[in-house]
């Protein structure tokens, strides 16, 4: 086949995997693994070793590397010390339990050299982003779950890199007295070469010495540069500086890092789906078998030993439940740092005379195949036998931080409904601050907000700017993202006049916030007017025709059920049920 072609399709595959990862809310690296061993060892269609020939190395070590970097550059200390103490214990005494535990498990399993043991335990013990947030807006588990799987995948991904390149580094070094030295200049070379290029870089942008449109690709030359000069100067210390130069310019105060974040996680986007397949087209089936019931020995340990250890002990004293325990446990699917590593490892190590060598990557491979398909689809199962999932997301996005917006939101949190309120006019959003709600400054439907706004839990979206462009693109943006019927848009006077065809030629046909007669207007025209929210229990002692009677100028919002279910009261929908909270916004002189 010619190889244009054939790079061609591989590009285009794993694109259509992250895709269909999106489409079907699962992670991505389902689709990749499928691909890659479809196309390589089942049909052989793809040989990356004959493809790429010499060149298989350096392409995989300058992926690695770009990786390696954008991880890091997520890792602020700052970051870690606000997130609790389970999240520190997780990246710490954790992450120190899962490498010992499975490292030992692989030294008696398969009498493998020690170092390979602990290196291969090292590069097992990362979870990483990537997997983990679909599978959490999939199950949707209790916030506590939601809240730690989120962050330790966030933060153990950049840790557990580095620990695994500390490892190799110290294998590579010789690992005698001769070795413990090299080691030692190897790892002093990777800190200064990093700190001086984080330095540099820092200045230079900074100063707008780069100018905007150059910054991003001048980033990536400098880290490509900063990495192979590395290993000119000491060989196989590039993966170690790139990760220093990324946690130092996270930690850099002041370093303009969003941007270059963005470019970069596109950028890993195409190589994480390039490397996948490439990665998993070299998985060879044979070894595989190989390694027989051993294998499953090791990954049930991985599954069933080492990550509820971990967990149990870095949660002791938390307040969660032994649910939420168990839960939490059950999910840990490795990714994309495991396999990129091992295989880069393997490669480089393949000449040298340590036992075990050439099991590190069907080993690795076994666990990433079995915790992403054994954990990740039966998850929601296993969420609803430890009864830990929520009946549903039920936190709202709310665009716009007007004073309808705000009100609204308020009421919301006053439900213990999880609310972020997002704008891109800060004095409207320093409002919402105020009172205490969560914030994303910026516009919804950037490729930022695609980026940074966290959306684990969220199942609504409010559309009450009153920018009416922005509510429609909002609407059209997030169309994928959450059902369309939790997807509302407030009402303007004009759109009272709008008449039936020209709203069936609408594509975008929206559902209406509230009652007809609730237009935007009309609700900040009441709440000048000091009109409050009033919440009450609508139940067979006070009915709902009572209730209409006792208030008949109020404006009916919404009604939450037991599960703090909302149900939107618009013109579809004027069905009150037994036993909810109606929500309305009532006149002053009706308070008293």
């Amino acid at each position: 086949m010619d190889i244009s072609l054939l790079l061609a399709l591989i590009i285009a595959l794993g694109i259509s995997a992250q895709w269909l990862g999106w489409y079907t809310k699962q992670p991505a690296i389902l689709f990749l693994l499928i691909i890659g061993i479809l196309i390589g060892p089942v049909l052989h269609i793809f040989q990356p070793d004959q493809v790429f020939a010499d060149l298989l190395f350096p392409l995989i070590s300058l992926g690695v590397a770009v990786i390696l970097f954008e991880g890091a550059l997520t890792l602020e200390f700052d970051e870690v010390s606000q997130h609790g103490r389970i999240i520190r214990l997780l990246i710490s005494v954790g992450m120190f339990i899962t490498i010992a535990v499975i490292g030992l498990a692989c030294y008696f399993l398969f009498e493998v050299d020690w170092r390979i043991a602990l290196l291969f335990g090292a590069l097992v013990c990362v979870t990483g982003p990537t997997v983990i947030a679909p599978i959490l807006r999939s199950v949707h588990p209790t916030s506590n779950i939601a809240n730690i799987l989120k962050w330790e995948g966030i933060l153990v991904d950049p840790v557990g890199a580095i620990a695994v390149v500390l490892v190799y580094e110290y294998i590579i070094s010789g690992g005698d007295t001769n070795g413990f030295t090299t080691f030692v200049k190897l790892v002093l070379i990777a800190i200064i070469l990093g700190f001086a290029g984080a330095w540099i870089l820092a200045k230079l942008i900074k100063r707008n010495l780069v100018p905007e449109y150059l910054r991003n690709v001048f980033v990536l030359a400098f880290i490509l540069t900063l990495f192979t000069f590395s290993n000119h100067l000491s060989h196989e210390s590039g993966l170690l500086s790139v990760t220093i130069l990324g946690v130092a310019l996270a930690n850099w105060k002041g370093f303009p890092k969003e941007h270059i974040l963005e470019f970069k996680e596109s950028l890993t986007i195409l190589l994480i789906s390039v490397l996948f397949i490439i990665l998993a087209a070299r998985v060879d089936l044979i070894q595989l078998w190989y390694i027989g019931w051993q294998g499953l020995v090791l990954l049930a340990i991985a599954m069933f030993v080492a990550r509820p250890l971990a967990i149990w002990i870095s949660t002791i004293g938390s307040g969660l439940s032994h649910n939420e325990k168990w839960m939490i446990s059950w999910i840990g699917p490795r990714g994309i740092v495991a396999a990129a590593i091992s295989s880069l490892v393997a490669i480089r190590l393949k000449d040298s005379n340590i036992q075990g060598v050439e099991l590190l990557v069907p080993l690795v491979f076994t666990i990433i195949i079995g915790t992403v398909f054994i954990q990740g689809l039966s998850a929601k199962a296993i969420a609803k036998l430890l009864r830990v999932c929520k009946v549903a997301d039920t936190g709202v996005l709310i665009v716009g931080a007007n004073p309808v917006a705000l009100i609204i939101a308020q009421s919301l949190k006053d439900s213990n409904i999880d609310v972020i309120i997002a704008s891109s006019h800060y004095d409207d959003i320093a409002k919402a601050r105020m009172l205490g709600l969560k914030t994303y400054f910026g516009s919804p439907i950037s490729t930022h907000a695609d980026n940074n706004l966290d959306l684990i839990g969220i199942g609504y979206l409010f559309a009450i700017s009153t920018d009416k462009e922005i509510n429609t693109l909002c609407q059209w943006h997030y169309e994928h993202e959450f059902d369309n019927g939790k997807i509302f848009r407030i009402r303007f006077s004009e759109d009272q006049n709008q008449t039936s065809r020209l709203d069936k030629q609408d594509k975008l046909k929206p559902n209406w916030l509230f009652e007809q007669k609730a237009t935007y207007n009309k609700l900040a025209t009441m709440l000048s007017q000091a009109a409050r929210i009033r919440i009450t229990n609508i139940t067979d002692n006070y009915t709902f025709e009572q209730y209409k009677n006792d208030n008949p100028r109020a404006i009916l919002l919404y009604t939450l059920d037991e599960h703090n279910l909302i149900s939107m009261l618009n013109e579809q929908n004027q069905q009150i049920p037994r036993n909810c909270r109606l929500v309305a916004l009532v006149e002053e002189e009706k308070l008293n």
